[in-house]
């Protein structure tokens, strides 16, 4: 059985609770559910959690993306997207979390009867409901229509995520900027997904322009791109990239110090 948080609770969001990532006693406590999607395709009601140290090491890196893309290259591990593709839409804001991840497709019905109907099969909703403090919500979307809008951008900042990625449409910028909810996203548009798109499954494994994306994956945004890191190797690209991190500070030291090009660590 579910059980209920009070609603003294649900009033604020979680991150100032007193509740951490790591928290595992408030994790194992479940809100009701919305009923957006059949608990059957829930695969797991929490996205799991991190191993304690690793999200903040993860923080501490200066252009993040950039340098943890370099040591998966170096690792043989494929999940670095451009901004090019998932665009910010938060001007200098970053983020680092686990995926907490959605899959959507086209509902069947042409969009003119189930908006008729009010036929509303989106359930990014329930990802919100199930949401820890510091998780990243990644959607692999639908194209051309909204994945995420204002209402659910303001919901997902009050549960207290780190943020949104979506492939494919999101819209309501202003509401998402004016409560400070970061997301990247492929595509903006006005076009509402409500009575097009169903949610056909909650923590499952999805794919972000190729990228294969996991459950619990971490996740690192910031301006210049998006890093999805496996779970099983993020405790060695972090290690990696703290170090890679170190020497390039050395080198912008240098570069501050007046050292000539050629004596600048590795010529720069």
């Amino acid at each position: 059985m579910n059980a209920r948080i009070s609603p003294s609770v649900i009033k604020a969001p979680y991150k100032n609770r007193g509740y951490a990532m790591n928290d595992l006693a408030f994790a194992d406590v479940l809100p009701k559910l919305t009923g957006k999607i059949s608990p059957d395709r829930i695969r797991l009601m929490r996205t799991p959690r991190p191993p304690k140290g690793l999200i903040d090491g993860f923080k501490r890196i200066g252009d993040a993306s950039s340098v943890i893309s370099d040591i998966m290259d170096e690792l043989g591990i494929t999940g670095a997207i451009g901004a090019s593709t998932l665009k910010p839409t938060l001007p200098s804001t970053s983020i680092v979390g686990p995926a907490l991840t959605v899959r959507n497709i086209l509902q069947r019905e042409h969009v003119y009867e189930t908006a008729r109907d009010h036929v509303n099969r989106m359930a990014e909703f329930e990802a919100h409901n199930l949401a820890l403090p510091g998780d990243v919500v990644v959607i692999d979307g639908v194209a051309g229509v909204s994945n995420m809008g204002g209402i659910s951008a303001q919901t997902g900042k009050r549960q207290g995520e780190a943020g949104a990625i979506v492939s494919g449409g999101i819209r309501d910028l202003g509401h998402s900027r004016r409560v400070g909810y970061p997301l990247w996203a492929t595509e903006i548009t006005p076009v509402t997904g409500k009575w097009r798109i169903e949610t056909v499954e909650i923590n499952g494994d999805i794919q972000i322009a190729g990228v294969r994306v996991a459950p619990g994956d971490i996740v690192v945004a910031d301006e210049t791109g998006v890093c999805f890191i496996p779970i099983a190797r993020a405790a060695e690209v972090l290690a990696k990239a703290l170090k890679k991190s170190a020497f390039e500070e050395a080198k912008c030291e240098a570069i501050e110090a007046g050292t000539s090009v050629a004596d600048l660590p590795g010529n720069a």
